[in-house]
């Protein structure tokens, strides 16, 4: 009768959209969505939130909190959490499924290019232009989550400062940031009971689940399977936390692929959209052809699947409860700080000169202006003109 109840208290409510249509933006958001996690992620209030009111602002942050706190990629991680408020595991699976599966098929594309012509020399001058875009992008999204989320409340300010500072001077973001971040506003806003000499009122929390590989007929594919799954369970952050340790096992451990070769691997997943983390895709190509894609990108994505939706339902029944909001707010001002610094980190790998500064800003100024232009119409534009800006830059 217990668990009765409980599914009871966790039902959705009646959503404003049908299952087929939070599949299908998804789908468009892999298709067309520039800009690595932090962009994503941007898009995702932007369109679900602010234009169609699919999701609450609540129902957001709830997400966002829960794709800081578990390690994974980021944008993918929101993906499936906002799949799964309404439409619950079913939700969950075709959302984060229509979301990395364009990215997927694209770096494969992509690969089978590459390992046909030895390289992709056009690669640096369409990145010369569309990650100085990109930058633009970013920093709007940063702004509005700024504006939308934070207001004027000075604790959650200072947590933004410190949250887009510590990443800044890191070039990573740290969990222990959010848990602390949530903590701290969790205890200012509604300290539980038994600080003030009351009873303890517990919650349960959802255990960490594990992905692993076993019993594959082929030695390099269960490598990659292992590797590519331990970077998705224990790295935490977005793209931009899992590079190095990417790079870390994938160049100087198990010697897979040359510098050149990884570098051209994260171009890869800079000017395709969706997830940044779909680079695994293209690294397991070039290792071991197709089905070395898809183990990659399987081990790097079912975990950040299966540590969204087991907590989920504890986000969706205690989620209103004052400290968990509080909590959430806590965490969700640190997550935008780390935006917000990871956009300044990026900015510095992709603004090299007054050409990309100048595309930096002519973004920015377009889409602060003209409120309706699509963002994919601005990055293409910003690949053609790095095509003719580039070999200038290079040779003057």
């Amino acid at each position: 009768m217990t668990e009765m109840n409980e599914m009871n208290e966790i039902k959705p409510s009646q959503p404003g959209y049908s299952l087929w249509q939070i599949a299908r933006y998804m789908l468009a958001l892999g298709t067309w969505g520039f800009g690595g996690p932090v962009a994503l992620v941007g898009y995702m209030y932007r369109d679900l939130v602010e234009r169609r009111h699919w999701i609450s602002e609540g129902e957001y942050k709830e997400g966002m909190a829960l794709a800081q706190l578990m390690p994974g990629p980021l944008a993918a991680q929101l993906a499936i959490y906002l799949g799964y408020v309404h439409y619950r595991l079913l939700g969950a699976t075709l959302a984060g499924l229509a979301f990395v599966l364009p990215s997927f098929l694209m770096v494969v594309a992509i690969g089978a290019v590459y390992k046909a012509y030895g390289g992709i020399a056009w690669m640096q001058a369409v990145f010369y232009g569309v990650g100085a875009a990109v930058i633009g992008i970013i920093a709007m999204s940063a702004y509005k989550l700024t504006t939308k989320n934070i207001g004027k409340d000075k604790l959650l300010w200072a947590i933004f400062v410190v949250s887009a500072a510590v990443t800044v001077i890191t070039q990573s973001e740290i969990v222990w940031i959010f848990l602390g971040a949530g903590v701290l506003v969790w205890l200012w806003r509604a300290p539980p009971k038994f600080l003030s000499g009351g009873t303890v009122n517990s919650v349960a929390a959802p255990l960490a689940a594990f992905f692993a590989i076993d019993a594959l007929d082929w030695h390099k594919l269960g490598q990659i399977g292992a590797f590519f799954a331990y970077a998705g369970s224990f790295v935490f952050g977005s793209g931009l936390a899992i590079v190095p340790f990417l790079y870390g096992g994938v160049v100087q451990e198990h010697h897979w692929l040359t510098d050149r070769q990884f570098v051209d691997a994260v171009a890869v997943a800079m000017i395709t959209p969706g997830p940044v983390v779909i680079t695994t895709g293209f690294i397991g190509f070039l290792v071991a052809g197709f089905w070395g894609a898809v183990v990659a990108a399987a081990g790097t994505f079912i975990p950040c699947y299966l540590f969204t939706i087991l907590p989920a339902p504890y986000f969706k029944k205690h989620g209103k409860r004052p400290g968990i909001v509080a909590f959430v707010d806590g965490v969700t001002a640190a997550a935008i700080g780390a935006i917000s610094g990871a956009a300044i980190v990026i900015g510095q790998r992709s603004i090299t000169d007054l050409p990309t500064a100048a595309l930096a800003l002519i973004t920015v100024g377009v889409l602060w202006r003209f409120k309706k232009v699509p963002e994919p119409v601005v990055v293409v534009v910003a690949a053609l003109a790095g095509l003719v800006l580039y070999p200038l830059a290079v040779h003057p």
